[in-house]
């Protein structure tokens, strides 16, 4: 059996810097959606992004691997943690708010904890990860806010059942990934994203026809260079690596971190007001956190006295 995978400073260093990354979409998506269908924008984040790694390896001299049997399982992750989830995103956001999507968005470990309990033997669903899961997605909701379920279950559970559906793919593609810890993160990203390029272009045209629209703005355009280069290509290095070191359960907790970095972005920023109630759901994130980790539990142990032996 192998050892259980636990996460060290360089793994949460990761994990924060994938959740600014992420984080950061939220921002793109509100921009391009506003102009743009939502087939072309999910095509332009991926494509701009296939364009750039694969230029980055051409340059370097770094060919793709040409095994069709690595392509087809590069298209099946790019389904499940791209396309799929993406595509079922922006859907849901157009019937309900954002803040109640991230929410949803938040039950992706809890599914992750569930899924990865069967078929591997180093991610079991233990009590302290079960806690600490549920201490998360708490968190996530005090937060965001009450105002944000207001609207939950009334006319808008397509848009709810989307978000869900998002949460339980992106849970499958952590588990599916996987198989490529053998591989360099950048390759794998890079295969990952091509892949989902190929799957959406027809989509797009066939749907969307974006060369019938009038030709966006500079904001746009910059919007599309930034979702692609930091939210997605430099992101799913990040993602890759990450997965390959701690595990998908323990990658996925970044679903608990975007709500805390969008908050952070707002307050340093924007100069927007942190409620006191969003002290309280950190506070819970942080528990859930450090739950999962173990590592607080365990020093704790290590520093009370021990129990005598009863006789």
């Amino acid at each position: 059996m192998s050892p259980p995978l636990r996460m060290g400073t360089a793994e949460w260093s990761l994990l924060i810097l994938l959740s600014v990354l992420w984080g950061g979409s939220f921002f793109f998506y509100k921009v391009l959606v506003a102009v743009l269908p939502l087939f072309t924008v999910v095509l332009g984040r991926v494509g701009v992004a296939a364009l750039i790694l694969n230029a980055w390896l051409l340059a370097r001299g770094d060919p793709m691997p040409r095994s069709r049997r690595l392509w087809a399982q590069f298209l099946a992750m790019g389904l499940l943690n791209n396309v799929i989830p993406f595509s079922l995103i922006a859907f849901g956001e157009v019937r309900i708010a954002s803040s109640l999507a991230s929410i949803l968005n938040a039950t992706t470990p809890i599914f992750t904890v569930i899924a990865a309990h069967g078929p591997t033997d180093n991610e079991k669903a233990t009590a302290g990860r079960l806690v600490g899961v549920l201490f998360g997605f708490a968190g996530t909701a005090v937060l965001v806010g009450p105002a944000a379920t207001h609207g939950l279950g009334s006319g808008s559970l397509v848009g709810e059942s989307a978000c869900l559906l998002a949460a339980i793919s992106y849970a499958f593609a952590g588990i599916y990934g996987r198989r490529f810890s053998g591989l360099v993160p950048l390759k794998v990203a890079t295969g990952q994203i091509t892949a989902s390029t190929v799957v959406l272009l027809p989509v797009a045209a066939a749907i969307d026809r974006p060369w019938t629209m009038p030709l966006p703005g500079i904001t746009v355009w910059l919007s599309i260079l930034g979702i692609a280069l930091l939210c997605t290509a430099l992101a799913y290095i990040v993602y890759f690596r990450l997965l390959a070191a701690a595990g998908a359960t323990n990658l996925l907790l970044v679903t608990f971190l975007l709500p805390v970095s969008s908050l952070l972005r707002g307050w340093s920023v924007l100069g927007e007001m942190v409620v006191p109630s969003a002290f309280g759901g950190m506070a819970l994130i942080g528990l859930g956190l450090a739950a999962i980790d173990g590592r607080p539990a365990r020093r704790v142990r290590y520093l009370l006295p021990a129990t005598p032996a009863r006789r």
